[in-house]
């Protein structure tokens, strides 16, 4: 299948891409696993809180069984007193969901294919600005008529990372760093043709 390029000028032409990578029938269900074990991977899981047993105190018995008029108590550090243990204490955790190449890959493909459906992935020869200034990178970013998008470029380009750093609506990945998250969270993606062929390299 082929790929329009567009510039700022507004001419256009085209490039070859793979059906496999930029033509994937769309996986609902397939995306939606990859992108939960992608977001559960990035949680800490390092909450930790203690039960009665691990806070200090609470060895003697606070008042005498009987004849205070008061409840029986045998500790203070009981989940009901102040200072006291968490009833259901949290534990350290690891969240990983178990998730295969093929799966990942799959994934990503159906996601940038359904991106291509949409007309909401660009492609452009380049994307660079001289100096790392955001009034030269929303310029760019007029010319192609977008403002909420994530740039994608075959390496990652300092100047061009400095430019976009500032703005909420965008932002700036390598070929390699690309993951079905970030392609999901913005209304479009543009990329580079050189980003597309490793993109094609990488999911191939």
């Amino acid at each position: 299948m082929d790929l329009a390029i567009r510039t700022d000028a507004g001419g256009a032409s085209s490039v070859q891409v793979s059906d496999a990578v930029f033509g994937a029938e769309l996986k609902t269900g397939l995306i939606h696993q990859v992108v939960t074990a992608y977001m559960a991977g990035g949680r800490s899981g390092t909450k930790k809180q203690k039960t009665r047993a691990e806070v200090s105190g609470g060895g003697q018995k606070p008042w005498r069984q009987k004849g205070t008029g008061r409840a029986r108590a045998g500790t203070s550090r009981g989940p009901l007193w102040r200072h006291g243990g968490v009833t259901f204490a949290a534990r350290p955790r690891d969240y990983t969901q178990k998730v295969n190449r093929k799966m990942y890959r799959g994934a990503v493909c159906s996601i940038l294919s359904e991106l291509a459906r949409a007309e909401r992935l660009i492609v452009v020869n380049e994307f660079a600005v001289q100096a790392p200034k955001t009034k030269e990178l929303l310029g760019h970013l007029k010319g192609l008529g977008v403002s909420d998008c994530l740039i994608i470029t075959d390496e990652l380009e300092e100047n061009l990372y400095l430019a976009a750093r500032n703005l909420p609506g965008v932002d700036v990945m390598s070929a390699q760093e690309v993951d079905p998250v970030s392609l999901m969270a913005f209304e479009t993606v543009v990329a580079t043709q050189a980003a597309i062929r490793k993109l094609e390299e990488r999911l191939s």
